[in-house]
């Protein structure tokens, strides 16, 4: 039994058996029927039959299935960087987080198209409690994040976490994607966490920070989606913080964002990799000075990268300029797309609680002011 049993994917030679396990669950049914709608369910099942790994269901399955969420419901991804990647060569990719599932989908198709290595991905353990999701989040090379535990529990689930991805970058020659923090950036201000650093150097062990942190490979990712499908959906949680209230989520929450991210209208997506963090990590970890100082810069740096590669859209500068009642980035969108902006905007919320509307507007709004003030910062 391997300590990493309670939080890793499946091995390859668990695969096959895992499918045939679930083959005919409904959900199954649903994502082969929405993938392959015209192949038949005998069809479909004697494709399991040749899947004995990973990435066999990743590249016959998930790859199909995620060209056709972007054929139904987006206006196409673009994509920037890759080509300054390697092939054969694990990285640790840090990303903002806007969705679920397909912040990491999109990246390993990518990934995938320019014969680079794919990543196993860090999921909270919220979206994984039913055993169907469990397994195929296990057969996306998905490893479990556990929340709400402890402090000495947490501590030792983040060292767990920790050296795992350790493993996978420097002993599978495995890439790994984690996001900048904990739980999607649902106010459009994408922040790294300090803690999430602290994290990863718990397995650093006797090798120095700066050393270790080298040999990670760390990667900073932006992804950005010109409309976010479930920006509704993330109204009730942003109006709670407003009234300074905890937030209680409600039964299935987590499922119905999950189907919404993948389904709902994001017209155009965009995910941009950086270069590999190498003399900025020698620079930042290489002063002198408390740790938690350097680690604070380190994100500082992870945000200026992920923010100035972070495409905006019109969605963005429509938000903003009806936000101030101004037309001051109208030169960045047209009439009609500010039109399908105020429309989607009073379909989706309480118009007469303005609080809502500021959130509304706020998430898309943020971005375009980050990365102002960030390049103000660099300057």
């Amino acid at each position: 039994m391997s300590k990493f049993d309670p939080i890793r994917p499946f091995y390859d030679n668990e695969v096959n058996q895992a499918l045939n396990e679930y083959a005919q669950h409904p959900m199954m049914k649903a994502i082969m029927n929405f993938t392959f709608p015209d192949r038949s369910e005998a069809e479909w099942e004697e494709k399991f039959l040749d899947i004995h790994s990973i990435r066999d269901f990743q590249t016959k399955i998930i790859y199909d299935a995620v060209l056709k969420v972007l054929e139904l419901s987006s206006d196409g991804l673009s994509t920037s960087g890759f080509e300054n990647l390697k092939p054969n060569t694990s990285y640790l990719f840090i990303s903002n987080h806007r969705d679920i599932i397909l912040d990491t989908s999109l990246l390993n198709a990518t990934l995938y198209e320019h014969d680079l290595v794919m990543t196993t991905s860090a999921i909270g353990d919220n979206l994984v409690k039913k055993p169907f999701l469990k397994a195929l989040s296990r057969l996306t090379r998905n490893f479990v994040v556990f929340r709400g535990l402890s402090p000495k529990a947490m501590f030792e689930n983040s060292k767990l976490n920790s050296e795992y991805i350790k493993e996978a970058l420097l002993t599978e020659n495995r890439s790994v994607w984690i996001a900048q923090r904990e739980g999607r950036t649902k106010d459009g201000m994408d922040l790294t966490q300090k803690g999430m650093l602290k994290m990863l150097a718990l397995a650093s062990e006797k090798t120095p920070l700066k050393e270790y942190f080298k040999q990670l490979k760390i990667v900073p990712v932006s992804i950005s989606y010109e409309n976010d499908p479930t920006d509704v959906l993330k109204m009730p949680e942003l109006l709670a913080k407003a009234r300074e209230e905890i937030y209680v989520k409600q039964k299935n929450e987590d499922f119905k964002t999950l189907v919404s991210g993948i389904i709902g209208r994001k017209k155009r997506i965009h995910i941009s990799v950086g270069k590999v963090l190498d003399e900025e990590i020698g620079a930042i970890l290489g002063t002198e000075g408390p740790l938690n100082k350097q680690l604070q810069l380190l994100a500082e740096e992870l945000d200026r990268v992920i923010v100035h590669n972070y495409q905006l859209w019109p969605t963005n500068y429509i938000a903003l300029d009806l936000m101030h009642n101004t037309n001051k980035y109208v030169a960045h969108y047209t009439v009609e797309e500010k039109e399908a902006f105020k429309e989607r905007m009073f379909k989706g919320i309480d118009m007469d609680n303005e609080v809502a509307i500021h959130n509304f507007l706020a998430m898309y709004a943020n971005p375009v002011m980050h990365k102002q003030n960030i390049t103000q910062t660099a300057s």
